[in-house]
């Protein structure tokens, strides 16, 4: 199917076209379930799923067509099936809130439909947030013409599917550039699942989608830049996007960009979709700001008796259950593991373990995934999203965490090739928007949401590499060194601070740090022994910069040398499952 040839009102019912956000606020409210309004007026709504669900996610393919997928595929028949189900859904509702707008602005923007029946109205607000209107790429006489969508997205949250996995099936189907959403209620799918198609559309138009923060930064001496910053969710992407480097720095988007050859980016989002876990306007004023305020749409965030927001609420008393007891059954709670914990018959620490809750019992402990949506508009010094300077900066951020976390501080790649083999890895440890299955993990460009076989970014990020001379590239560790969060409190781990995040980009980025080769990885590391580096050694450990020296001060010198022989193993199997070029193996994984 060609580009903008999609019907975008498809059904034979009521359409609530393209309200305002008030009016979407105001259906939330009326018609979407488990929602509470907040002390200032927002909406907060308690989902069911609290994180997307790749496990229930399918691409519609037939036997021949199977291999062009890494993901989950579907049979067309079954696949046809369901969407069948989810039309006479929509009938028998017989209404549907209709978003119209684009992924970016300029001459790559791309427009797209997002359908959704009534008790998905706190997602048609965050959606529509993010969404670039048609006022902002269209023309007056365009405007005067039917929408033409690329893509559309039809999600009916409460559709129940008894016969599927989870009750719930999100349907991508490629050839006609749809994906339908059916007993999902996180906002991620909506959001996900026009990106997820992206990311393929523009894979066959010559480009690469990063999952990747971006922002552009005058640099001291009166340059202007546009940083790339990719990761995995938890590791930081978005802080490290809204943090301040050089003479101004400049947010441009927090989740997903487009990278063309020259190191041209294209945009695809009008705001930010940010974790509310331990935010903090200290921390992170903007985003702090912007989930506080009368206008936001939240999502899992916890809230006091007086409606206001607790962002570093973990365990739940007994009274707090009580409080919740509707909310949290109707979101998949068991009732009688609530009413146990309510009366006492069962307490907290019998059901829960290292933070990590026993099955049928994560209700007692309140989700970290909480997010909130920011509308660029709120953001103070976002940049013009119509005049971007082309990439000279590219980085990757890894949340490094546990006994064998020794990543360095910052580290720059000393070609493309290494670059690539890094960003190919994808390396963090898991969040718990993973859930319960935490601990070291690898995705290929921080990529989930990349359908087609992962071997093709390592080859295209290449390929547009060699177009982009001069680029600096880079890893950045948000984590800690020696441990994890326990440790730090007993003296036997370092936590990766904000402030020391900042300091080496800020050092990266003024191009005033002397780097030395790391001996077993050969890319380069802060020369914390070099005068030049006086001032960041003052405010970032050495051995933060070099977590060699951390291991060997503490004794723990054989614990750091069998981390390097077993990244090296593991990250050479880890290429080679996807055919990675060998040249970018060996640059990565050198033997």
């Amino acid at each position: 199917m060609s580009a903008g040839s999609l019907d975008p009102r498809p059904f034979e019912v009521r359409y609530i076209d393209n309200p305002s956000q008030a009016e979407l606020r105001k259906l939330a409210l009326a018609r979407t379930p488990y929602v509470l309004e907040t002390a200032v007026g927002s909406v907060n709504k308690i989902s069911r799923n609290k994180a997307r669900m790749a496990k229930f996610t399918y691409i519609v393919a037939d036997d021949s067509s199977k291999d062009r997928w890494n993901a989950n595929t579907i049979d067309p028949a079954k696949g046809r099936e369901l969407i069948e189900r989810q039309q006479a859904y929509i009938a028998e509702q017989g209404e549907l809130i209709a978003i119209d707008g684009y992924l970016g602005v300029g001459p790559k923007a791309l427009g797209s439909t997002w359908l959704y029946t009534p008790e998905g109205a706190n997602i048609a607000g965050m959606q529509q947030i993010l969404t670039f209107p048609r006022a902002d790429v269209e023309s007056a006489e365009q405007l005067g013409q039917p929408f033409q969508p690329t893509f559309r997205l039809i999600y009916t949250p409460d559709l129940m599917l008894d016969d599927m996995p989870g009750r719930q099936a999100i349907i991508v189907d490629m050839d006609n550039w749809t994906t339908h959403v059916m007993g999902a209620d996180y906002f991620g799918e909506s959001k996900k699942g026009v990106l997820r198609m992206l990311n393929e559309y523009v894979y066959q138009q010559g480009g690469l989608v990063l999952h990747a923060g971006a922002k552009a930064v005058t640099r001291k001496d009166g340059r202007r830049v546009t940083m790339t910053v990719m990761g995995l969710s938890g590791t930081g992407k978005t802080t490290t996007t809204f943090s301040k480097q050089g003479e101004l720095a400049e947010p441009i988007q927090d989740d997903m960009v487009a990278l063309w050859p020259n190191g041209e980016i294209s945009i695809t989002e009008n705001g930010c979709f940010a974790k509310t876990e331990r935010l903090s306007a200290e921390a992170e004023p903007v985003i702090h700001a912007g989930t506080v305020s009368a206008d936001a749409w939240v999502e899992n965030a916890y809230l006091d008796e007086d409606g206001t927001f607790d962002f570093f609420k973990l365990e739940l008393s007994p009274q707090e259950v009580k409080r919740y007891r509707d909310t949290l059954i109707g979101t998949g709670a068991p009732a009688e593991n609530v009413d146990k914990y309510i009366s006492g018959e069962v307490k907290f620490d019998e059901v829960v373990e290292n933070e990590i809750p026993e099955d049928g019992w994560d209700f007692v402990i309140w989700s970290q995934n909480g997010r909130s949506i920011i509308p660029m508009s709120a953001i103070p010094g976002a940049a013009d999203l119509k005049t971007i300077p082309a990439v000279q900066s590219m980085g990757i951020l890894n949340r490094d965490e546990g006994p064998d976390a020794a990543t360095p501080g910052i580290v720059r790649f000393t070609s493309p090739e290494q670059a690539a083999g890094f960003f190919m890895l994808g390396e963090t440890s898991k969040t718990s928007a993973a859930g319960k299955d935490r601990g070291k993990t690898r995705s290929p460009f921080t990529q989930p949401f990349y359908p087609g076989q992962h071997g093709q970014q390592a080859k295209r990020f290449s390929e547009l590499a060699a177009t982009m001379g001069g680029v600096t590239m880079w890893l950045m560790n948000t984590g800690y060194i020696g441990g994890d969060g326990a440790d730090v409190k007993d003296g036997k781990a370092l936590k990766v601070k904000i402030a020391h995040s900042s300091a080496m980009l800020e050092g990266l980025l003024g191009e005033n740090i002397k780097w030395a080769r790391d001996p077993d990885f050969g890319y380069e590391v802060v020369d914390v022994d070099a005068s030049e580096n006086a001032d960041l050694v003052k405010v970032v450990p050495v051995e933060i910069l070099q977590p060699r020296r951390y291991y060997e001060a503490n004794g723990r010198s054989d614990e750091y040398r069998a981390w390097v022989d077993k990244m090296m193993t593991e990250r050479r199997a880890f290429l080679e499952k996807y055919e990675v070029d060998p040249a970018i193996i060996s640059a990565t994984a050198p033997k």
